[in-house]
This record gives C-alpha cells, sequence and structure tokens, in this order.
C-alpha cells in the first residue's frame, strides 16, 4: 500500500454520484448565477475591500502573501477512482475558494428539500484576508491517477530525521489545504465547505488549527512570539523582496516538470515543544540557547531585535557570543551553504496530552522553498544534529507537498493534472 492514502476493499462511489443523489450538481455549489433562491441569495456580504487577497496571480496566494492570524491546515486522502474524478475536484475547489476569498458564499440550487450550498457560519462575516492554497503529496503521482511521469523530481519522500516521533494520523496525505485568515472562523468555514465538496473525491486525514503567526511582517517590524516567548522569524525572507522570492521560492521553467513553473514546495512540520521543561531553565540558558535576548529579541551581542547577526564575535575569553549551538546559528544560511526557506509558522495548543500530563503544545511550521533536495531537507538534517533547541522539541507531525502556480482564466488548480 501507497503511504498517504487508503486501502479499502468495498467500491467507493463517485462524487458525481453522491452529489447527484442529493440533488446537487458540481456546477452548481460554485456558480455565480444570478437569482439563487435561499440562502446564497443573501450572502454576498463582505466582498472586495482591504480585507480581501485577490485570489488569482501568477503564484497561489498563501505563500508570499503577510500572514493572517489564524490557520487551518487540512490534508486529505483522495478516494475517487480515476484521474477525472480528481480533476473535478481540483476544479471545483478552485472555484470555490476564490467565491469565498472574495467574501461570497457558495451558491447553487437550493431549497426546503436539499442541503444549503454553503454551511453557512461565515454569512455576516468580511473575508479577513482569506488565502487558501492547495498542494499535491508524493502518494498523489502513485499509479492510481497515472500521474507517476508528473512528479517532479524535487517533491522527494522526506528522511527520517533524528529525533522524529512522528504519528502517521498527523503526516503526509494526498492533498492539502493551507487556510488562513484574520477570522478563526473564516478559516474553518472555508476549510468545512472544502471538505463538503469532496465528498466521494476525497476524506480528511488530519486537520491542525494554529494561532498567532510567528513570522516577520514585511515592514521589517516588531516581530511576534512563539510559545517559548521568544520573538520568531527576524531573520526569515522578506515576503516582499522579488529577487529573494525568484532565487529560494519560486519553481522556474527549468523545472523537470513544466507544469510545476510559479508553482513552490510546501513543508509541514508539527513541532511540540515541552514546555514544562522549557519553563523551568534558566533565563541566560534559554538566551544562549536560541541566541536572541528575550526581551528586545537581539541577538547576543546586539541591542535591537534587527541588529546584524554577528555569528564571528568573540567575548573577553574568546567564547563565541553566540555559542557554536545557538538555533539562530544553526539555522542561519551563513551555515547552511547559504540556503534559507520562507517560513509560515503558526503556535498550536491541542490540550494535554494523556501520557505525560503535559500540555500538547508548539508550533506547527509551515515552509515554501524552490527545491527542499537543497533547503528543507539539508537545513533540517543540520538542526536536528546540531541544534541546542532540538532538546526541548518533538516532531509529531511532517509533510511535504508541490503547490502548483496561481489560477487566471482557463487556469485552476487541476490544470497542471489534465
Amino acid at each position: 500500500m501507497t503511504p498517504g492514502h487508503p486501502s479499502s476493499g468495498r467500491p467507493v462511489l463517485s462524487r458525481r454520484q453522491l452529489l447527484a443523489g442529493s440533488g446537487v450538481a458540481t456546477a452548481g455549489l460554485v456558480a455565480a448565477a444570478a437569482g439563487t433562491a435561499g440562502v446564497a441569495a443573501a450572502a454576498t456580504s463582505g466582498g472586495g475591500g482591504s480585507d480581501t487577497v485577490p485570489f488569482d496571480g501568477p503564484h497561489q496566494a498563501g505563500i508570499a502573501t503577510p500572514e493572517p492570524a489564524r490557520l487551518v491546515f487540512a490534508a486529505f486522502d483522495v478516494t475517487t477512482a480515476d484521474r477525472a474524478g480528481l480533476v473535478d475536484l481540483l476544479a471545483t475547489w478552485s472555484a470555490a475558494a476564490a467565491r469565498m476569498a472574495g467574501g461570497r458564499a457558495l451558491t447553487g440550487p437550493s431549497g426546503a428539500q436539499a442541503p444549503p450550498p454553503d454551511s453557512g457560519e461565515a454569512l455576516d462575516l468580511p473575508p479577513s484576508r482569506l488565502t487558501v492554497t492547495v498542494g499535491f503529496g508524493p502518494s498523489l503521482f502513485d499509479d492510481r491517477f497515472g500521474l507517476a511521469d508528473r512528479r517532479p523530481a524535487a517533491l522527494v519522500d522526506l528522511p527520517a530525521f533524528p529525533g522524529d516521533a512522528l504519528d502517521p494520523r498527523r503526516s503526509h496525505g494526498d492533498l492539502c489545504l493551507q487556510v488562513c485568515a484574520d477570522d478563526a472562523l473564516v478559516a474553518f468555514h472555508a476549510v468545512r465547505n472544502l471538505t463538503r465538496l469532496a465528498l466521494g473525491a476525497a476524506t480528511v486525514r488530519y486537520v491542525q488549527v494554529g494561532f498567532g503567526r510567528t513570522a516577520s511582517p514585511a515592514n521589517g517590524g516588531e516581530s511576534p512570539r512563539n510559545l517559548l516567548g521568544f520573538k520568531d522569524g527576524t531573520d526569515n525572507l522578506d515576503p516582499a523582496d522579488e529577487a529573494a522570492l525568484r532565487t529560494y521560492v519560486w519553481v522556474d521553467e527549468r523545472s523537470d516538470q513544466p507544469w510545476m513553473a510559479g508553482g513552490s514546495y510546501l513543508v509541514a512540520r508539527r513541532i511540540r515543544i515541552h514546555l514544562d521543561t522549557w519553563d523551568r531553565t534558566t533565563l541566560g540558558h534559554q538566551e544562549r540557547t536560541v541566541g536572541r535576548h528575550k526581551v528586545s529579541g537581539a541577538p547576543l551581542g546586539g541591542r535591537r531585535e534587527h541588529d546584524p547577526v554577528n555569528l564571528a564575535a568573540l567575548d573577553a575569553s574568546g567564547t563565541p557570543v553566540i555559542p557554536v549551538d545557538a538555533h539562530i546559528r544553526v539555522a542561519s544560511p551563513a551555515t547552511n551553504h547559504g540556503q534559507a526557506i520562507l517560513r509560515r509558522g503558526y503556535s498550536f495548543a491541542d490540550g494535554v496530552d494523556p501520557a505525560s500530563g503535559e500540555l500538547d503544545a508548539g508550533l506547527f511550521f509551515v515552509c515554501f522553498q524552490k527545491d527542499p533536495r537543497r533547503q528543507f531537507v539539508p537545513i533540517q538534517e543540520h538542526l536536528a544534529d546540531q541544534d541546542a533547541l532540538a532538546a526541548y522539541l518533538v516532531h509529531t507531525g511532517s509533510g511535504i507537498f508541490a503547490c502548483p502556480p496561481g489560477t487566471g482564466p482557463g487556469r485552476t488548480w487541476a490544470t497542471g493534472l489534465r
């Protein structure tokens, strides 16, 4: 059995059959036709304005877009029997995501004898900078859909890293949706509706909710803090720096798969932090572990958050001011052959671990890059081997996905897989 999708001996109804059986047509669910009766006719509030992120473009929204405050990340196993069903799902998702990103509800046939086309919990809310980003996992390119020759070489199966304790129920997947918004309800609404539209074609594998983005703002202002209490993402790539994005993030025309030009590769890691242990360590130890001052965010030896990180600085005894195993040193492009990634991290808190009684909380780490073989994989191997912070972390979920380029007239998320 190929990892990342279910194995079942029973037949699976096609998505068209299930939708037809409920009296709802695929096209009707996402159509913008005028005159739709019932709830959809009144559900167009919030369209446009500064809280709307354009859905169409050369690249998918949600990659270089400034991060909203909330995340709902969902992975799916595809259950449809053929490529036509997969293409239909992705085209339907594209149209639905575009409507919701514009602050518009899903429309379609409605009435007392049919389910409403939109779940309805966000009817009165603005778009809240909603973005929906899709990705294709390695398992999508097995022999089910005849896509083996479309799998990009860069879409590798991630190796096992030292210290991983991956839960397969929180890892992998044929498809993923990264949904971000400033309103948690708006983000959940989008995932809920897209899950409904996947009926008969895909099932949810796992969902991760995140809050309080931890990547640095593009304007060079104060960075948000992670659950360690430190400012996070200070030295992240600037999503407004087009030259950096071309170098590190966007796949170019030289890719072995032309359909990926303009796309990127997403790696997601669920990183649980042993907060109970961290909270018992001294301030000095915490700062040496991270390589920054906790309150100001300045690198050790500096005064302000955005002061240059001087990895060559020595103290009076000849010891590096920033320890050799400090997180910011080990993660720096200077110690990783100049490689960098664009990160979009969110904190999570999922209750209490029943085995230990500790909080099950930490960082849901998402990053984008041009080629994970040369970026994420060697960087993570370096971190797992030398980062002092690794003693307080355990990676419990993992996934890698190819994110196709953006949409536009005649182009949906399904275009590269037709």
